[in-house]
């Protein structure tokens, strides 16, 4: 008969889901995913929400990794932020970037999946920095790496 504490115990002891794959090994795996679909993988297929999605996730996890993803990141994110917070519509928070970039990149018909997926990563970088609404989805993402043993 087993008791709750040695089912806890068996728990614990199994560990992460993956072992420990670490931040940076999540990052590169879901850039891996990304540029398998984009460059039209027979295993990977995207649309425009993919390459969004899976956009958010490389800028999330790339933020949290550190190091060179976050440079890598932050660098992608600098540019569509810059042209949403630099044009003449005034005052606009980190709030109304995270917002406008979640327009940007879920609303249009790209020809190209690598622009949903560029704008993408930017808004992952962005989520984390606006707070908000959008800091429960960015560390909602990062409770499930935390899972899977990226942490």
């Amino acid at each position: 008969m087993s008791t709750p504490e040695t089912v806890n115990t068996v728990v614990i002891a199994a560990g992460p889901i993956l072992g420990s794959v670490g931040m940076s090994g999540l990052t590169l795996t879901t850039g891996m995913v990304m540029l398998a679909g984009l460059r039209g993988s027979d295993r990977v297929k995207l649309d425009r929400d993919k390459a969004g999605g899976v956009g958010i996730a490389l800028g999330t996890f790339g933020g949290a990794a550190g190091a060179l993803w976050a440079s890598l990141t932050t660098g992608v994110a600098a540019v569509p932020t810059s042209l949403i917070q630099g044009t003449v519509g005034g005052n606009i928070g980190l709030g109304g970037v995270a917002l406008g970039l979640t327009a940007w990149t879920f609303l249009f018909k790209w020809k190209r999946l690598v622009w949903p997926g560029l704008l993408g990563i930017s808004a992952g970088v962005i989520y984390g920095q606006a707070g908000g609404i959008w800091a429960i989805g960015h560390n909602l993402v990062l409770k499930l790496a935390a899972a899977v043993g990226a942490m």
